[in-house]
């Protein structure tokens, strides 16, 4: 039996011992998700959402906020289910007794993009510390998103990696626009600068302008994403069970093959990855 087994085999022998008969239809025929703007504005759960609902009754309300806010959220007990991509946060949400267990879903990658001009001149690279130092050195504009997400916190990673001080050069060439994704690409586009996007959010956003990908294929670019039952002992008010749906489902063959055939102009947005 794998450990995601084990650990689910457990907590169901827990949470429907204790339960009464009818406590998931006392619950309410939704659950509420906190996630992250990436999952949200590739299309994903448009795509997958309404096949879970379809197959199980359950409506999912999706709150799209960085990571960090969606963690500090779920840690508040405003949720039922985690679903993000900064593994050692999560990691630390369930040490921290907020969340039941900790489960990869899928994965996809960041990537550097920047106006075709290229003015720091990194168009080709696959080191993406060397690049942004690069990047430093021209004094080219870079948009970062500024909010504690995932892909800022794999972007601030990156600098301090690259040995460049970005808080020392915030307001000048380096821009935080303090918003989500899609929001900080069309910034980017709009002025001309460079910008660390997951590849699902580039893929499906729609204004490019001259905007292309610059650098990419650095395997510390690798973006992975996980899936967290919010714990209920700790707060009551989390939708146990049809929670427990959910995330049984995204880690099933089902869900699983859902999220793998989501593509956008033929190509792949996000690569399951559960252990099963």
């Amino acid at each position: 039996m794998t450990r995601r087994r084990r650990l689910l085999s457990l907590f169901a022998s827990v949470l429907f011992a204790t339960a009464p008969l009818g406590t998931a239809r006392a619950e309410g025929g939704f659950i509420l998700v906190q996630s992250t703007t990436s999952t949200q504005n590739s299309g994903l759960f448009e795509h997958i959402l309404p096949l879970f609902q379809a197959e199980t009754g359950i409506e999912v309300r999706v709150v799209a906020v960085g990571t960090g806010q969606a963690i500090r959220n779920a840690a508040n007990g405003d949720g039922d289910v985690l679903f993000v991509h900064a593994k050692s946060a999560e990691e630390k949400f369930v040490a921290a007794g907020d969340g039941v267990a900790r489960f990869d879903v899928m994965y996809n990658d960041f990537v550097i993009v920047g106006p075709a001009s290229d003015p720091a001149g990194v168009a080709g690279m696959s080191d993406a510390a060397a690049a942004l130092a690069r990047i430093a050195q021209a004094g080219a504009l870079f948009a970062s998103r500024g909010d504690d997400s995932g892909t800022h916190k794999a972007e601030l990673a990156l600098w301090a990696t690259s040995g460049v001080d970005v808080s020392a050069a915030s307001g000048t060439w380096y821009r935080e626009t303090g918003s989500g994704m899609g929001a900080t690409l069309n910034v980017a586009a709009a002025i001309g600068a460079y910008a660390l996007s997951d590849r699902a959010t580039w893929i499906s956003f729609g204004n490019k302008r001259d905007t292309t990908i610059a650098v990419q294929g650095d395997p510390v670019m690798f973006n992975q994403y996980g899936i967290i039952l919010v714990n209920p002992e700790k707060h009551p008010n989390v939708k146990a069970q049809l929670g427990q749906q959910f995330v049984d489902w995204v880690l099933s063959e089902t869900g699983q093959s859902a999220i793998a055939s989501y593509s956008i102009d033929g190509q792949q947005l996000f690569f399951p990855n559960a252990q099963r």
